[in-house]
């Protein structure tokens, strides 16, 4: 579904879901950018990524605490989004 210039955005409080992992692994054969939510270390995604990739860490070893902060890091994408499109109407 993606091409080449889109941006996957990959989110895992442990960094080694499997799906996710593969689902990177995807994105850059097709030369998608990928933004990843990760915690605790990073995990398998932290491996994977490109250098062109954005790793925003979480960490923490407290799921809960993990998914708070991806939660506002989400609020925070869509709003920067927002403002790129529509100029913050």
């Amino acid at each position: 579904l993606g091409r080449s210039g889109d941006v996957l955005l990959a989110i895992s409080t442990s960094g080694n879901s499997d799906n996710v992992v593969a689902a990177i692994e995807a994105a850059h054969a097709r030369k998608l950018h990928v933004i990843a939510l990760t915690g605790r270390d990073g995990g398998r995604m932290a491996e994977v990524l490109d250098s062109g990739d954005v790793e925003i860490r979480v960490p923490s070893d407290v799921t809960a605490r993990i998914q708070e902060v991806h939660l506002l890091v989400i609020h925070c994408l869509c709003d920067l989004i927002d403002e790129q499109l529509f100029g913050g109407i």
